[in-house]
């Protein structure tokens, strides 16, 4: 019996996906819920397990964009598993070597000896340009190139260079076409706009230099940055809704929670995972969040649910370097914060000039819903939180917010 395999649908709004790969070749045995593709929709590569055992026929190609409940593969679920490679050995046959083929004879050329040839002091020139001597034209004796002619000899701009020019082309995955589509959505729907401020984070380093130890040895993770941006972010959404907000229609639909998305590198790009009522959360709630959530981006694992909605997005640019950013809103959110890298700059601190470990931070938001004085103040708070964590974000309880 021949058991039709049909696209599966990833999620709501889903209409079709993309055969990113196919992990199995076509007329191989598969068994039950082994993974057999790899798709891509517009949120996220997902794999295909198979749905019972037997061999497959494939009825798509890679790349092909097949629509959800379209076969894409047949399973002869009556064929008997192959016991192993029955096929008999091959013999190799000495085959006669043919003779070698005869280079055809070319005339000789009628130019002199001379022709391009370089003087000594010539070759020198032409060397320190970086010219071949069989671009430039000789004018001396029988074509000879001469220190002159080395001196004039320019090199072309739209010469190739020593090096390699080669070049590929591959399909965009479905996943990245639709995140270039929204991006560029974002920039021609929004009235984006970025604010910037710097974040003393010494408090934090004194706190994580203190506590981190302890804290990882009791809960398993590490005591980051992540669980005090993410705190920070959802005390500033309580102070301003509007931030925690986003424009549905000729509406403002505003959040008594905050989901907060986390951007997270993976494999095929860019995922971002959504930490549930991160209000709810302690410092360990959080770090525990992060990390299982990056974890199962990095492997592949995450599913369409895990990055489906999000009130606001947390992105962080200092992982890879960046020092300044500005950066898209992730829609249908208002507002998205950047933190960049940490760096030792000199601050005024009670009036004496300090060293001290600084990162820029940036918030973009939809000028349409959120003001200037609304996304300058959530910043300032962000801000206020981060350099005073044991008052506002532990409560001036320690031991109790790192639950030690």
């Amino acid at each position: 019996m021949a058991l039709e395999m049909k696209v599966p649908s990833p999620g709501e709004s889903i209409t079709e996906v993309e055969i990113a790969q196919w992990l199995v070749e076509d007329g191989d045995y598969v068994e039950k819920d082994q993974a057999i593709a790899e798709v891509d929709s517009d949120k996220a590569t997902l794999e295909l397990p198979a749905e019972a055992s037997g061999i497959i026929t494939l009825k798509a190609e890679e790349g092909d964009a097949v629509a959800v409940g379209e076969v894409v593969c047949l399973i002869d679920t009556d064929a008997a598993k192959p016991d192993g490679d029955t096929s008999a050995p091959v013999q190799e046959v000495k085959k006669e070597e043919a003779p070698a083929p005869v280079a055809p004879v070319t005339p000789a050329k009628t130019e002199t000896y001379a022709t391009g040839t370089a003087s000594p002091a010539a070759k020198k020139v032409l060397a320190e340009k970086g010219i071949d001597a069989s671009q430039v034209k000789g004018t001396g004796r029988d074509g000879r190139i001469t220190k002159a002619d080395a001196v004039d000899a320019t090199p072309s701009m739209g010469t190739p260079g020593p090096g390699s020019r080669g070049e590929s082309r591959k399909k965009l995955s479905m996943l990245r076409r639709k995140v270039a589509e929204r991006l560029v959505s974002v920039k021609n729907e929004t009235a984006m706009l970025t604010t910037f401020n710097e974040v003393d984070m010494q408090p934090i380093f004194n706190l994580r230099k203190q506590y981190k130890e302890a804290f990882k040895s009791k809960h398993g993770v590490s005591l980051g940055f992540m669980s005090f941006f993410t705190l920070a972010c959802v005390r500033a959404l309580k102070m301003y809704p509007s931030v925690n907000s986003m424009i549905d229609g000729k509406e403002m639909l505003s959040f008594d929670f905050q989901d907060i998305s986390i951007a997270v590198s993976g494999p095929k790009g860019l995922m971002v995972p959504v930490i549930r009522n991160a209000e709810n959360l302690s410092f360990r709630g959080v770090e525990s969040e992060v990390k299982r959530l990056a974890i199962r981006a990095r492997e592949g694992q995450i599913t369409v649910d895990e990055m489906t909605g999000g009130t606001f997005t947390i992105t962080n640019g200092g992982v890879f370097g960046s020092m300044l950013s500005t950066p898209i809103i992730n829609p249908p959110q208002s507002a998205i914060l950047g933190m960049h890298n940490i760096v030792e700059r000199p601050i005024v601190r009670d009036g004496q000039i300090v060293v001290a470990p600084i990162m820029y931070v940036a918030l973009s938001y939809d000028h349409r819903i959120i003001d200037g004085k609304e996304s300058v103040g959530f910043l300032v708070a962000v801000k206020e939180a981060l350099e005073n964590p044991e008052e506002l974000l532990m409560d001036n309880n320690i031991s109790k917010a790192l639950e030690m």
